[in-house]
């Protein structure tokens, strides 16, 4: 059986809000929790815009990644509280995502905090009047690239996707006004890291193998 330990009950309270954020968008989430390094926890969820949310805090999950319900952790993190708790039976096979490996990320650019928000508003507006049949935002304003920042030897072409994934798990706060959102990446991925946890996507797709390509 999985135990999760926190010992500060701010860090669990921490966890508590980022889970409860994942669910309210998606009330069957999985949460895989892994220990990043000694004494640090991560959570990561896979948002309903194709994109990873994370969120780390001081503590340790045994055994050293599992994959637990998000409702049931959630229980076990605002109902039963404590320092060590059951997050719930190992549910390995509900998580299908790719994570980043471990290495270097490359400082790409700080964006202010209230101009991603506004941008982020700006997309719910417009999703609002082109919801499909369903309700869900067209793939097309999904998928617009809405802001490019570079860095390096790196440039960044940001989609409103995930400008959603960071306004849907609130992890923006407008009425902090010099906050920023930190932009870095890897040749293969894009990371964005604001005030309340960060988002995570692959910036390039993965290709098929082209056999017998010259």
């Amino acid at each position: 059986m999985p135990e999760l330990r926190i010992a500060d009950p701010a860090d669990r309270e921490t966890l508590g809000a980022f889970v409860a954020r994942a669910v309210r968008l998606d009330g069957q989430v999985a949460v895989r929790l892994r220990n990043r390094a000694p004494g640090i926890v991560e959570a990561w969820v896979a948002t309903p815009f194709d994109v990873l949310a994370t969120r780390a805090v001081a503590g340790e999950i045994s055994p050293s990644d599992v994959t637990v319900s998000g409702s049931e952790l959630l229980a076990a993190l605002t109902v039963a509280g404590g320092e060590r708790m059951d997050p719930g039976p190992s549910r390995d096979l509900l998580w299908h995502s790719e994570l980043p490996a471990a290495g270097r990320w490359q400082p790409v650019d700080d964006l202010p905090v209230g101009v991603v928000a506004d941008l982020a508003d700006r997309g719910v507006s417009l999703a609002r009047e082109n919801a499909g049949p369903h309700g869900n935002p067209p793939a097309s304003l999904m998928d617009q690239a809405v802001l490019t920042v570079s860095g390096g030897e790196l440039e960044v072409k940001v989609q409103m996707r995930c400008l959603f994934a960071l306004s849907g798990m609130g992890f923006l706060d407008s009425s902090i006004t010099d906050d920023v959102v930190r932009v870095t990446a890897t040749d293969s991925w894009l990371r964005m890291d604001a005030r309340y946890g960060a988002i995570v996507r692959r910036r390039h797709a993965l290709l098929p193998l082209l056999f017998g390509a010259h």
